[in-house]
């Protein structure tokens, strides 16, 4: 039988030796990605010295995972830094020269770039056309029109009707679909063509949010996410760079890697017993005496700590919020977790020998003619792939080869995971010669994909304000814990 141990101050700095009211507060973060580094680099700046990451993972960086094959850096997770006028993560990278100059003569959808310095995407049918040029801006000059729309309900505090089911799937479905149907100037077979790209725009919506559908969003909430000004900017060697900046500060000594949080003791009454039944087996440490809160950990360490920041993901606190907290949390955290929504964005990069797709092409698009008249994004098992928006070239190929990355999201996203790579490879290679018309494009030479929603550290890419949750939600999960004005979770 396993025993249990409580730890005490592992540090032998002054600051922390010495009598109980006279050390350094002991603060303990859960959580390695960005937020935790924050949070351990901001509190040592500041002079803490106490402080201690616990990580259940074999590495630092969270949901940013760059991953090195050649030459090229392909990033797993976070990719663009969207914007630039006070974004501190831009001004981090810029700072440490790790951005190149990109240019204004852009215009995109979303993650969609509709034309750039590396081209033009190419909307191709499931019949193996291409939607003309002038019919995709068409239609996204449309699609933008709807999408400053569903931005007014909560900026401008318009009130949302029945109709729309505070759904911005919904909204954005039956606004597009009236005003295509409605335009003189269109012919049937283009108007049809129109009809089926707006499943595939909701389609990279769904991914740029990471839920299921957009029929999940919260249309009277949707507006409070606003774009920072300036370019998006990508890092060629890595987004891990910017982890590793932020980790130069930070003592090895501080992180702990390899270490799962089983639960978090957080009522003192709770920290009390603990307390005395690890003094009944003269396991505390003087040092561990009076702890407000203990950190249990998965290997059976019991980290006393006066407070705690917990930086996981709220895949994980949906998933294991009762058992995380001991005592449960208040109602209202509870309700937090349980409305707001997070769900699954992933990637699959693609390596060809050489390229099939001409030199101006920077995406393929997949649209589905059969999807115009369609209302609902959800997919039998089997046809898991048809949720996959599109595959992206990545540029240059000089850096990467020649590369594509596909995006899936929701549930369909959950079922990629499950598959081997073999799968998804042939099922991708099926996908490009249907819609290309091309029947001889060769299987990829290496695949890379994601899987997020299938690892239990993180159980989702990232979060968004799903219909009947608010920014409030937001701010009552940030409140800490204790409700006191000395709170300690």
């Amino acid at each position: 039988m396993q025993s249990c141990e409580i730890s005490g101050d592992s540090t032998d700095d002054p600051l922390s030796s010495g009598l109980r009211r006279q050390r350094q507060p002991r603060i303990v973060i859960i959580g390695a990605g960005l937020a935790g580094l924050s949070a351990a680099k901001a509190l040592l700046e500041s002079g803490f010295t106490d402080v201690t990451i616990l990580e259940a993972t074999d590495r630092i960086g969270g949901r940013v995972q760059s991953v090195k094959l050649g030459h090229a850096t392909f990033e797993l997770g976070a990719t663009w830094i969207h914007g630039s006028h006070g974004n501190p993560v831009y001004h981090l990278a810029e700072d440490n020269g790790l951005l190149e100059e990109t240019t204004d003569g852009e215009r995109s959808v979303g993650r969609i770039s509709l034309y750039s310095k590396n081209g033009v995407a190419y909307h191709l049918t499931n019949n193996g056309q291409r939607i003309p040029k002038d019919v995709v801006e068409e239609f996204s000059d449309l699609y933008n029109e709807v999408y400053n729309l569903t931005q007014e309900f909560f900026q401008r505090g318009k009130p949302v009707n029945a109709e729309s089911q505070n759904s911005v799937g919904v909204f954005t479905r039956d606004v597009v679909r009236k005003r295509v149907k409605a335009d003189p100037d269109d012919t049937e077979a283009v108007k049809r063509l129109k009809l089926a790209m707006i499943q595939q725009y909701l389609k990279v919506e769904s991914c740029e949010s990471s839920s299921h559908s957009m029929d999940e969003v919260s249309l009277s909430e949707f507006g409070e996410w606003t774009e920072i000004p300036g370019a998006h900017h990508i890092i060629p060697c890595g987004f891990i760079k910017i982890v590793e900046i932020l980790a130069r500060s930070i003592p090895e000594s501080v992180i702990q890697l390899r270490k799962p949080v089983k639960c978090i003791h957080w009522n003192q009454s709770v920290s009390k017993e603990i307390e005395r039944v690890a003094d009944h087996n003269s396991d505390l440490p003087e040092e561990g005496r009076g702890s407000d809160v203990f950190v249990e950990c998965e290997d059976c360490e019991f980290i006393p700590a006066d407070h705690v920041i917990v930086t996981v993901s709220l895949g994980v606190l949906k998933k294991r919020h009762e058992s995380l907290f001991h005592p449960r949390l208040p109602e209202e955290k509870v309700m937090a977790i349980e409305k707001l929504g997070i769900n699954t964005t992933d990637k699959i990069f693609l390596e060809f020998e050489e390229p099939f797709w001409s030199s101006e092409c920077n995406s393929i698009q997949f649209v589905w003619e059969d999807e115009a008249e369609s209302e609902s994004l959800t997919y039998p098992e089997e046809l898991w792939y048809k949720k996959i928006c599109g595959f992206d070239v990545l540029y240059p190929p000089e850096r990467y080869g020649h590369v594509l990355s596909g995006w899936i999201c929701g549930e369909e996203a959950l079922i990629m995971e499950k598959c081997d790579d073999e799968t998804v490879a042939e099922t991708c290679t099926e996908m490009l010669r249907k819609f290309t018309g091309n029947p001889n494009i060769p299987k990829p030479r290496r695949i890379l994909r994601s899987s997020w929603g299938s690892n239990p550290y993180f159980r989702g890419s990232y979060s968004y304000t799903q219909v009947g949750s608010s920014g409030a939600d937001v701010e009552k999960l940030a409140k800490p814990l204790p409700y006191a004005e000395s709170s300690k979770t």
